[in-house]
């Protein structure tokens, strides 16, 4: 039997909402996610597209780990082969047969989007780029990036095939934030120079909204232009990913001309949203940790229910006049036959409203219930036969 429980939680009644700002670009993905990765926004943002340079987030998560754990540090230097040096589209200009400090390489992949660089540092870690390949596709499945398959450490579109989802460029983004504290800031710069040449970091979110910090963008003709861009306002973080945003107005004529154009109107988009969500997303808090949101019945057990919990505090970012539609379920498959262990995940609390995607978290145990002995059984069947119970 599926049982639904629905909870009477902060006041939680549905109300004609008044109208709301309405999410909306030209991209043909995107997504918003909060601090805590919820998802808050969506279009198209599950399926696998060629993510261009911003792919390059996962070869700077590969650099960065072993930062973390003392494999490399950032005064090593790497070597640049004849094959680095050679590689061709956004280029950090790196002298062939030189060796380049791990920092500089950093800034050189995230600030001027070196696809050089991102050699330099495939052959370093990995032997070879398809050693390094291999070790990519393998850190996306640790990281739960279900829609993320990896052929080069650039995105360049030779060869075909490198594809992530804008939820895993998120996912990724979210996790680079919170796991390299301290290594995060390189994000955030706004210029380079190496080898005489000042290049501009191409995230110009930076200086158009408050608290931007990070993180990369990307462009070929497959994929558009796009970003995956981050900011921290009043202590709360939001992470946007955009891809597929094309301007058929431009004068193809003059593709630096064309590109400095893009660019500019893809992070006024990015900007615009992130803004746009800041003043309009709020979070709430649904329920404490440890508060029972539920009473599951038990079969064979030595109690007739079980409480059941969530794991740690939830709450939830929605707009604010979604709030007031807010709805919350408690769902399972019951009666629970026991014996039930403490901790055991029972079903899935899910939050609706107007205009959201959606959430759902596990409810677990409360606590254990041991299998009724057979004397206890027997009075369970009879009980049963009786009361219908």
């Amino acid at each position: 039997m599926r049982i639904r429980f629905l909870l009477a939680l902060l006041g939680t009644v549905l109300l004609a909402a008044p109208a709301q700002a309405e999410l909306n670009t030209t991209a043909e993905h995107a997504l918003l996610m909060d601090g805590d990765g919820q998802v808050l926004w969506a279009k198209s943002a599950f399926t696998p597209m060629p993510p261009a340079s911003m792919s390059k987030l996962m070869t700077i998560e590969l650099l960065f780990s072993r930062l973390k754990d003392g494999r490399v540090h950032l005064t090593d230097t790497f070597p640049v082969s004849e094959t680095a040096w050679k590689t061709g589209g956004s280029k950090m200009f790196v002298s062939v047969g030189s060796r380049v400090p791990v920092e500089d390489l950093i800034r050189g992949i995230i600030i001027q989007s070196g696809n050089d660089a991102c050699v330099v540092v495939a052959e370093a870690l990995g032997g070879t780029v398809d050693g390094f390949v291999s070790m990519m596709n393998k850190r996306a499945k640790q990281l739960g990036l279900k829609q993320s398959h990896f052929v080069n450490p650039d995105g360049l579109p030779d060869p075909p095939g490198q594809l992530m989802s804008a939820l895993d460029l998120a996912t990724l983004a979210r996790h680079l934030i919170n796991d390299y504290p301290q290594y995060y800031h390189y994000f955030g710069e706004r210029s380079f120079v190496w080898n005489g040449i000042t290049q501009q970091n191409r995230d110009m979110v930076l200086e158009k909204l408050d608290g931007a910090d990070g993180l990369k963008t990307g462009h070929t003709d497959a994929s558009g232009y796009g970003i995956t861009a981050s900011a921290k306002q009043k202590g709360e973080r939001l992470i946007l990913v955009l891809n597929g945003l094309r301007y058929p107005d431009l004068d193809k004529d003059s593709p630096q001309r064309q590109d400095w154009f893009a660019e500019r109107r893809r992070s006024d988009e990015a900007a615009r949203l992130l803004g746009l969500a800041f003043r309009e997303f709020r979070k709430y808090p649904v329920v404490k940790a440890n508060t029972v949101v539920g009473n599951a019945p038990v079969w064979q057990g030595t109690t007739d229910t079980v409480p059941l919990v969530v794991g740690k505090p939830l709450s939830v970012t929605l707009q604010v006049e979604s709030r007031p539609g807010m709805k919350v379920a408690v769902h399972y498959d019951g009666p629970i036959k026991a014996p039930i262990a403490k901790g055991q995940q029972i079903g899935v609390m899910e939050i609706t409203a107007p205009e959201f995607p959606g959430l759902k978290v596990p409810v677990y145990a409360a606590n254990s219930v041991d299998r009724a002995g057979i004397f206890g059984r027997m009075f369970l069947g009879i009980r049963h036969m009786i009361t219908g119970h």
